[in-house]
């Protein structure tokens, strides 16, 4: 029984590191303190970051759902103006880099939300 405990962890770090050599994780120019790229939220819905233009799309269809601009406050924060497409309305957001793949956003409303960093 041992033995196999053993190989299935040995192959578990074998595929591990295969994935590594493979092209898995950060693209190019990757910066772990800017919140340049792509983020998740748990329900599935895609926010990009990009030279100062903000856009949010639906991940099953591609459907533009808010666009918007941010500015960054300091290194770790920044503030976003949003503009709902679906909602026909606008409203700011904070945004903090709390780690490198992680972001917290407080709406003006009081409203909290996680982002999560998309590896590509």
């Amino acid at each position: 029984m041992r033995h196999w405990i053993k190989l299935a962890i040995l192959a578990a770090t074998a595929l591990g590191l295969a994935g590594c050599q493979a092209g898995y994780g950060p693209g190019p120019g990757y910066d772990p303190n800017s919140i340049e790229g792509e983020w998740l939220d748990p329900n599935g819905i895609q926010s990009r970051f990009t030279a100062g233009r903000f856009e949010t799309r639906t991940t099953d269809t591609n459907t533009l759902l808010a666009t918007g601009k941010y500015t960054y406050v300091n290194r770790r924060l920044v503030q976003v103006d949003i503009r709902s497409l679906v909602r026909g309305t606008n409203a700011r957001v904070n945004c903090s880099l709390v780690s490198p793949t992680r972001l917290n956003c407080t709406s003006s409303s009081g409203d909290q939300f996680s982002l999560t960093r998309r590896l590509v």
